[in-house]
């Protein structure tokens, strides 16, 4: 049915020209209103003047969309996100998707309050009651959208900023010149991307990596391994590298195993997956990574590995591979000791473990008793943490003293004999 001077109810002109005018001329008192409403909540309280400036302008620009969309209610959303367009990002920023909602649905509780009440008839008064909540409709699908775009365009940037914290970590400082001619390192680029993360760069991390994921589900895994931080209070930074994951976790203040849960493994494709040390800091976390790295490269080697794999549990394969760390480790850890132990542990060794670890021969062969011998071997083993009886031990500590004689250490072992 037409009415004089409109269109049908509920179409383009359902408005008379005067009650549109009303409403026009309502606008400032009704974002005044909505600003009361919304004022009620505790912490809109907590805004800035400017913020809460900007909130105002939003809502009066709210108003006049609603005018406009009552003439072209196809155009609610373009209409109704423009009122998100000229809000302040900071305010964006400041503001959730909830409490943006929950802005919203103040905003149309008070429309619905006092628009309806400017119509000139019933009919009007119908289309305007169910104008408001269509509009407000809109409205809230609209601000989902912006934050989802918005949220969608953050994520891609940390995404990035966290591909290059964790290519760092990798690839370790690397000098350059400042502006006075000396050597400076990046550890502060390191540390300033990783705040932006909500990283605590002081907190002791590990490294942890292995092959990637099957490209198909490798988003999926890595949001759950996030996530899985995020629950256990464990931040993790993730980088795909070429045909490698490498996952850099915190630590904070517990030394225990970084894998808890089948989500983290789940993570890793097919293969190895490698422990690297605790490191204390962000800018330490080279050397875990350097570690695990190293370990990763050499666990082909050792096929009956466990999984996962610390890298300090591969230590022989890593020499064998030409890591010049490995072989400092394993001086440091079995030759040093015994050869500061003194006595004839470190010659005794040599020749238990070259000669096949036949006790009775060894004996022979040091002009001992077997019980001396067996006295040694066990407190080889205690100082060492390997016992020259165990088979993967035995290889571990025959692998030292082969690195040991490379790096210099035949003297002792020519004392000792």
């Amino acid at each position: 049915m037409t009415r004089t001077g409109r269109g049908p109810v509920g179409h383009s002109g359902a408005v008379s020209a005067a009650t549109r005018r009303r409403l026009e001329l309502a606008a400032g008192d009704l974002a005044s209103a909505c600003l009361a409403a919304m004022d009620r909540q505790p912490w809109f309280g907590r805004l800035t003047a400017d913020q809460r400036a900007a909130v105002l302008l939003v809502t009066q620009r709210g108003v006049a969309n609603f005018v406009a969309w009552l003439d072209e209610p196809a155009e609610t959303i373009r209409l109704t996100a423009e009122a998100f367009r000229i809000a302040p990002r900071d305010l964006a920023r400041r503001l959730s998707l909830r409490r943006t909602v929950e802005l919203v649905r103040i905003a149309t509780d008070v429309f619905e309050e006092r628009l309806p009440p400017l119509a000139a008839d019933d009919d009007e008064h119908r289309v305007l009651v169910e104008g408001v909540l269509r509009f407000g409709r809109g409205v809230a699908f609209a601000a989902a959208t912006a934050y989802a775009a918005a949220a969608e365009a953050r994520g891609t940037w940390d995404a990035r900023l966290e591909a290059l914290v964790v290519d760092a970590v990798v690839r370790g400082p690397l000098p350059d010149v400042d502006h006075t001619g000396n050597a400076a390192g990046d550890d502060d680029a390191l540390v300033s991307r990783a705040a932006a993360l909500g990283w605590d760069p002081a907190s002791p991390v590990r490294v942890v990596v292995g092959p990637a994921p099957d490209p198909r589900s490798s988003a999926e895994h890595l949001g759950e391994l996030r996530r899985l931080g995020v629950r256990t209070h464990r931040p993790v930074l993730v980088a795909v590298q070429g045909g490698r994951l490498v996952v850099v976790q915190a630590e904070p203040g517990i030394d225990r195993d970084p894998l808890d849960g089948a989500a983290v493994l789940d993570a890793f494709g097919p293969g190895p997956v490698v422990i690297g040390p605790l490191a204390t800091g962000l800018t330490g976390a080279h050397a875990s990574a350097r570690e695990a790295l190293a370990g990763l490269r050499a666990a082909p080697g050792r096929p009956d590995a466990p999984y996962p794999v610390a890298a300090d549990d591969l230590l022989p394969e890593r020499a064998l591979g030409g890591d010049p760390a490995a072989h400092r480790r394993l001086v440091d850890s079995v030759v040093a000791p015994l050869a500061a132990a003194g006595g004839e542990l470190l010659h005794t060794l040599a020749v238990y473990v070259e000669g096949g670890g036949a006790l009775e021969a060894c004996a022979r062969t040091l002009y001992v008793h077997p019980n001396t011998v067996r006295y040694r071997l066990r407190r080889i083993g205690e100082i060492t943490g390997y016992s020259p009886t165990h088979p993967r031990d035995s290889f571990v500590l025959r692998t030292a003293l082969v690195a040991s004689r490379l790096q210099g250490w035949s003297k002792p072992l020519k004392d000792g004999g």
